[in-house]
Formats: C-alpha cells, structure tokens, sequence
C-alpha cells in the first residue's frame, strides 16, 4: 500500500460516505470525511484533493467549494453529487476541477482521482509497502521485510517495476510497458519484456510460478494491485 494521498471527502448522506470511504481506503488513500463544510479549513493544509456534495446541510457545496478555491488554489475539487442539471454542472466546474454525478462507478471516481493527483503533481508515491516488499521509489531500493535483505534488480528491471507501480491497479500492455521502459516502439513477437518480468518475478515475489504482485492478466497485460 503506498504511503497514501490524503482526501478531504465532504458528504452528508452517511451510507454513500461508508461506501466511497471503504472503496477509497482499499485504494490506499487516507481519507477525513465531514458531513458539512462549517470545519473545513481545518484540514486543508492537510490533504491533497477534497471530493465535494452539493446538497450538503448549512452551507450548500458550491459555497464550500467557493471558499476552498479561495483558500487554497492549488488544491483540486471534485464534485460528487446527484445533482445532474447541467447548470450545476457549469456552476461548479467555474472553480472546480472535475463534476461527477450520482450514480456512478467507483472506478471511474478512482480513475478521476488518479487523473486530477497527477495533473497537480501531488501522486504520493515515495514509500510503498506491498506486500512483503517495502520500496522507496527517491532511493530506487526495495527491502525484504520478511528477512530484512535488499532486492536487488537491474536497471530495467526497476524501471519496469516502478512503471507498473505508478499505474497500480491499471492493466498495461506489453506496448505501454515496453515503450515507457525502453522509449522505443513494441514489436510484435518480442520477448525481451516476458523475459525481464520473468526476471523480476523471480527477486520479488514469494512464489514466482504463482505470482501475487505482478499479475499477467491473459490476452491484455500485467497489472500491480495496490
């Protein structure tokens, strides 16, 4: 689990929150939920995007929105709301980042979040702990905390590690993959990425045969869940 992003969630219906906040927590992020926005600006200089109702009591969403906006213009808001109309749509996208209405897939909220992170360069991802493995991504080491040796990988090997790290719980391709790794096209046929994961499998995984971190998902790619 990475060292998580931390998310300001401002919802008043209590069993949408438990919902968004269960999906959000097995996601890796850390999440402060307020059923209004009266205490918000206590938090602010705490989190990393705030996910935003309309219909909230007392001061209505767009208010709060408002007033975040004022505080802090580098921090993203994301409407979550019933709220369909297309006037509340441009109301709120006048200050906020990205309006998504009810009812609505969780991995299109996770999707956007991972989206609006990236854009404001806030992605936490400098220590991650998954499963056995602890990985510090600013001194590229991975730690065994089981026996407490360092694994050690070759450069590709890293690079493809961290790439699919970055993009945890997104199926990527061999094309995605080898492109980022090796800045040059995929061809078709190719086994030098087979190779490498094979490679990688072997120095991390607990049972390389049935791997756990690194998952061939068939006819698609590989993916790390986080």
């Amino acid at each position: 689990m990475v060292l998580a992003n931390h998310i300001l969630y401002i919802e008043d219906d209590e069993e949408v929150a438990d919902l968004v906040k269960q999906d959000l927590f097995d996601n890796g992020y850390d999440v402060t939920w307020l059923t209004s926005g009266y205490d918000m600006e206590a938090y602010l200089d705490q989190v990393d995007l705030v996910i935003l109702d309309i219909m909230l009591p007392g001061l209505d969403g767009f208010t709060v929105g408002k007033r975040i906006r004022g505080k802090k213009n580098n921090l993203p808001i994301l409407f979550l709301t019933a709220r369909t109309a297309i006037e509340d749509k441009l109301t709120g996208l006048e200050f906020a980042d990205d309006y998504l209405t009810k009812p609505f897939h969780p991995k299109e909220l996770l999707l956007r979040i991972d989206i609006l992170l990236k854009r404001f360069d806030k992605v936490t991802m400098e220590i991650l702990y998954l499963k056995h493995l602890k990985i510090d991504l600013q001194m590229n080491q991975i730690i065994n905390m089981e026996t407490g040796e360092e694994v050690i990988l070759t450069e590709k090997q890293f690079k493809i590690f961290q790439y699919l790290l970055k993009n945890a719980n997104h199926i990527l391709t061999k094309e995605q993959i080898y492109s980022s790794v090796w800045q040059e096209p995929y061809i078709e046929g190719d086994k030098t990425l087979t190779v490498h994961i094979r490679y990688l499998r072997q120095k991390i995984e607990k049972d390389p045969q049935n791997p756990e971190i690194i998952e061939t998902i068939r006819g698609l790619g590989y993916r790390v869940r986080r």
